[in-house]
């Protein structure tokens, strides 16, 4: 069966998109281990002998500190599996095509944001 390449992006294009992809898939995984590592720390800054309501302050703001780089790791590594996925459509040649209208999603939108799977005209559908 021949796919119709009016429905679907030129080999060219998509090869396009995996390198632009790719370099984000390794951006966003080096910034998903700055976020671990700091995750990973125990910010322990030598303030043992300071004083006790300061150490609770101290102790409060590096709790919420692990729970704010927790949930920026979580969501990087969503970031990440979406940018795999929309790999795996740049190889079904599938990549680009609105999985609500099934037309092309305008480039400009997929470089801005790569991993998109409906067009500007299917995010206002669900509005």
């Amino acid at each position: 069966m021949a796919t119709d390449t009016t429905n679907r992006y030129s080999d060219k294009d998509l090869e396009k998109f995996r390198v632009l992809i790719q370099d984000k898939i390794d951006k966003a995984e080096h910034d998903l281990e700055l976020i671990k590592s700091a995750y990973m720390n125990d910010h322990n800054n030598g303030t043992d002998d300071t004083s006790p309501t300061f150490k609770a302050f101290e102790e409060g703001s590096a709790t919420m500190s692990k729970e704010a780089n927790s949930a920026l790791a979580i969501r990087q590594e969503k970031f990440i599996r979406d940018l795999k996925n929309a790999m795996i459509r740049i190889e079904n040649k599938t990549y680009g095509v609105c999985r609500v209208t099934g037309k092309l999603i305008n480039p400009e939108r997929l470089k801005l944001v790569p991993h998109a799977t409906l067009s500007i005209e299917a995010k206002n559908m669900q509005k």
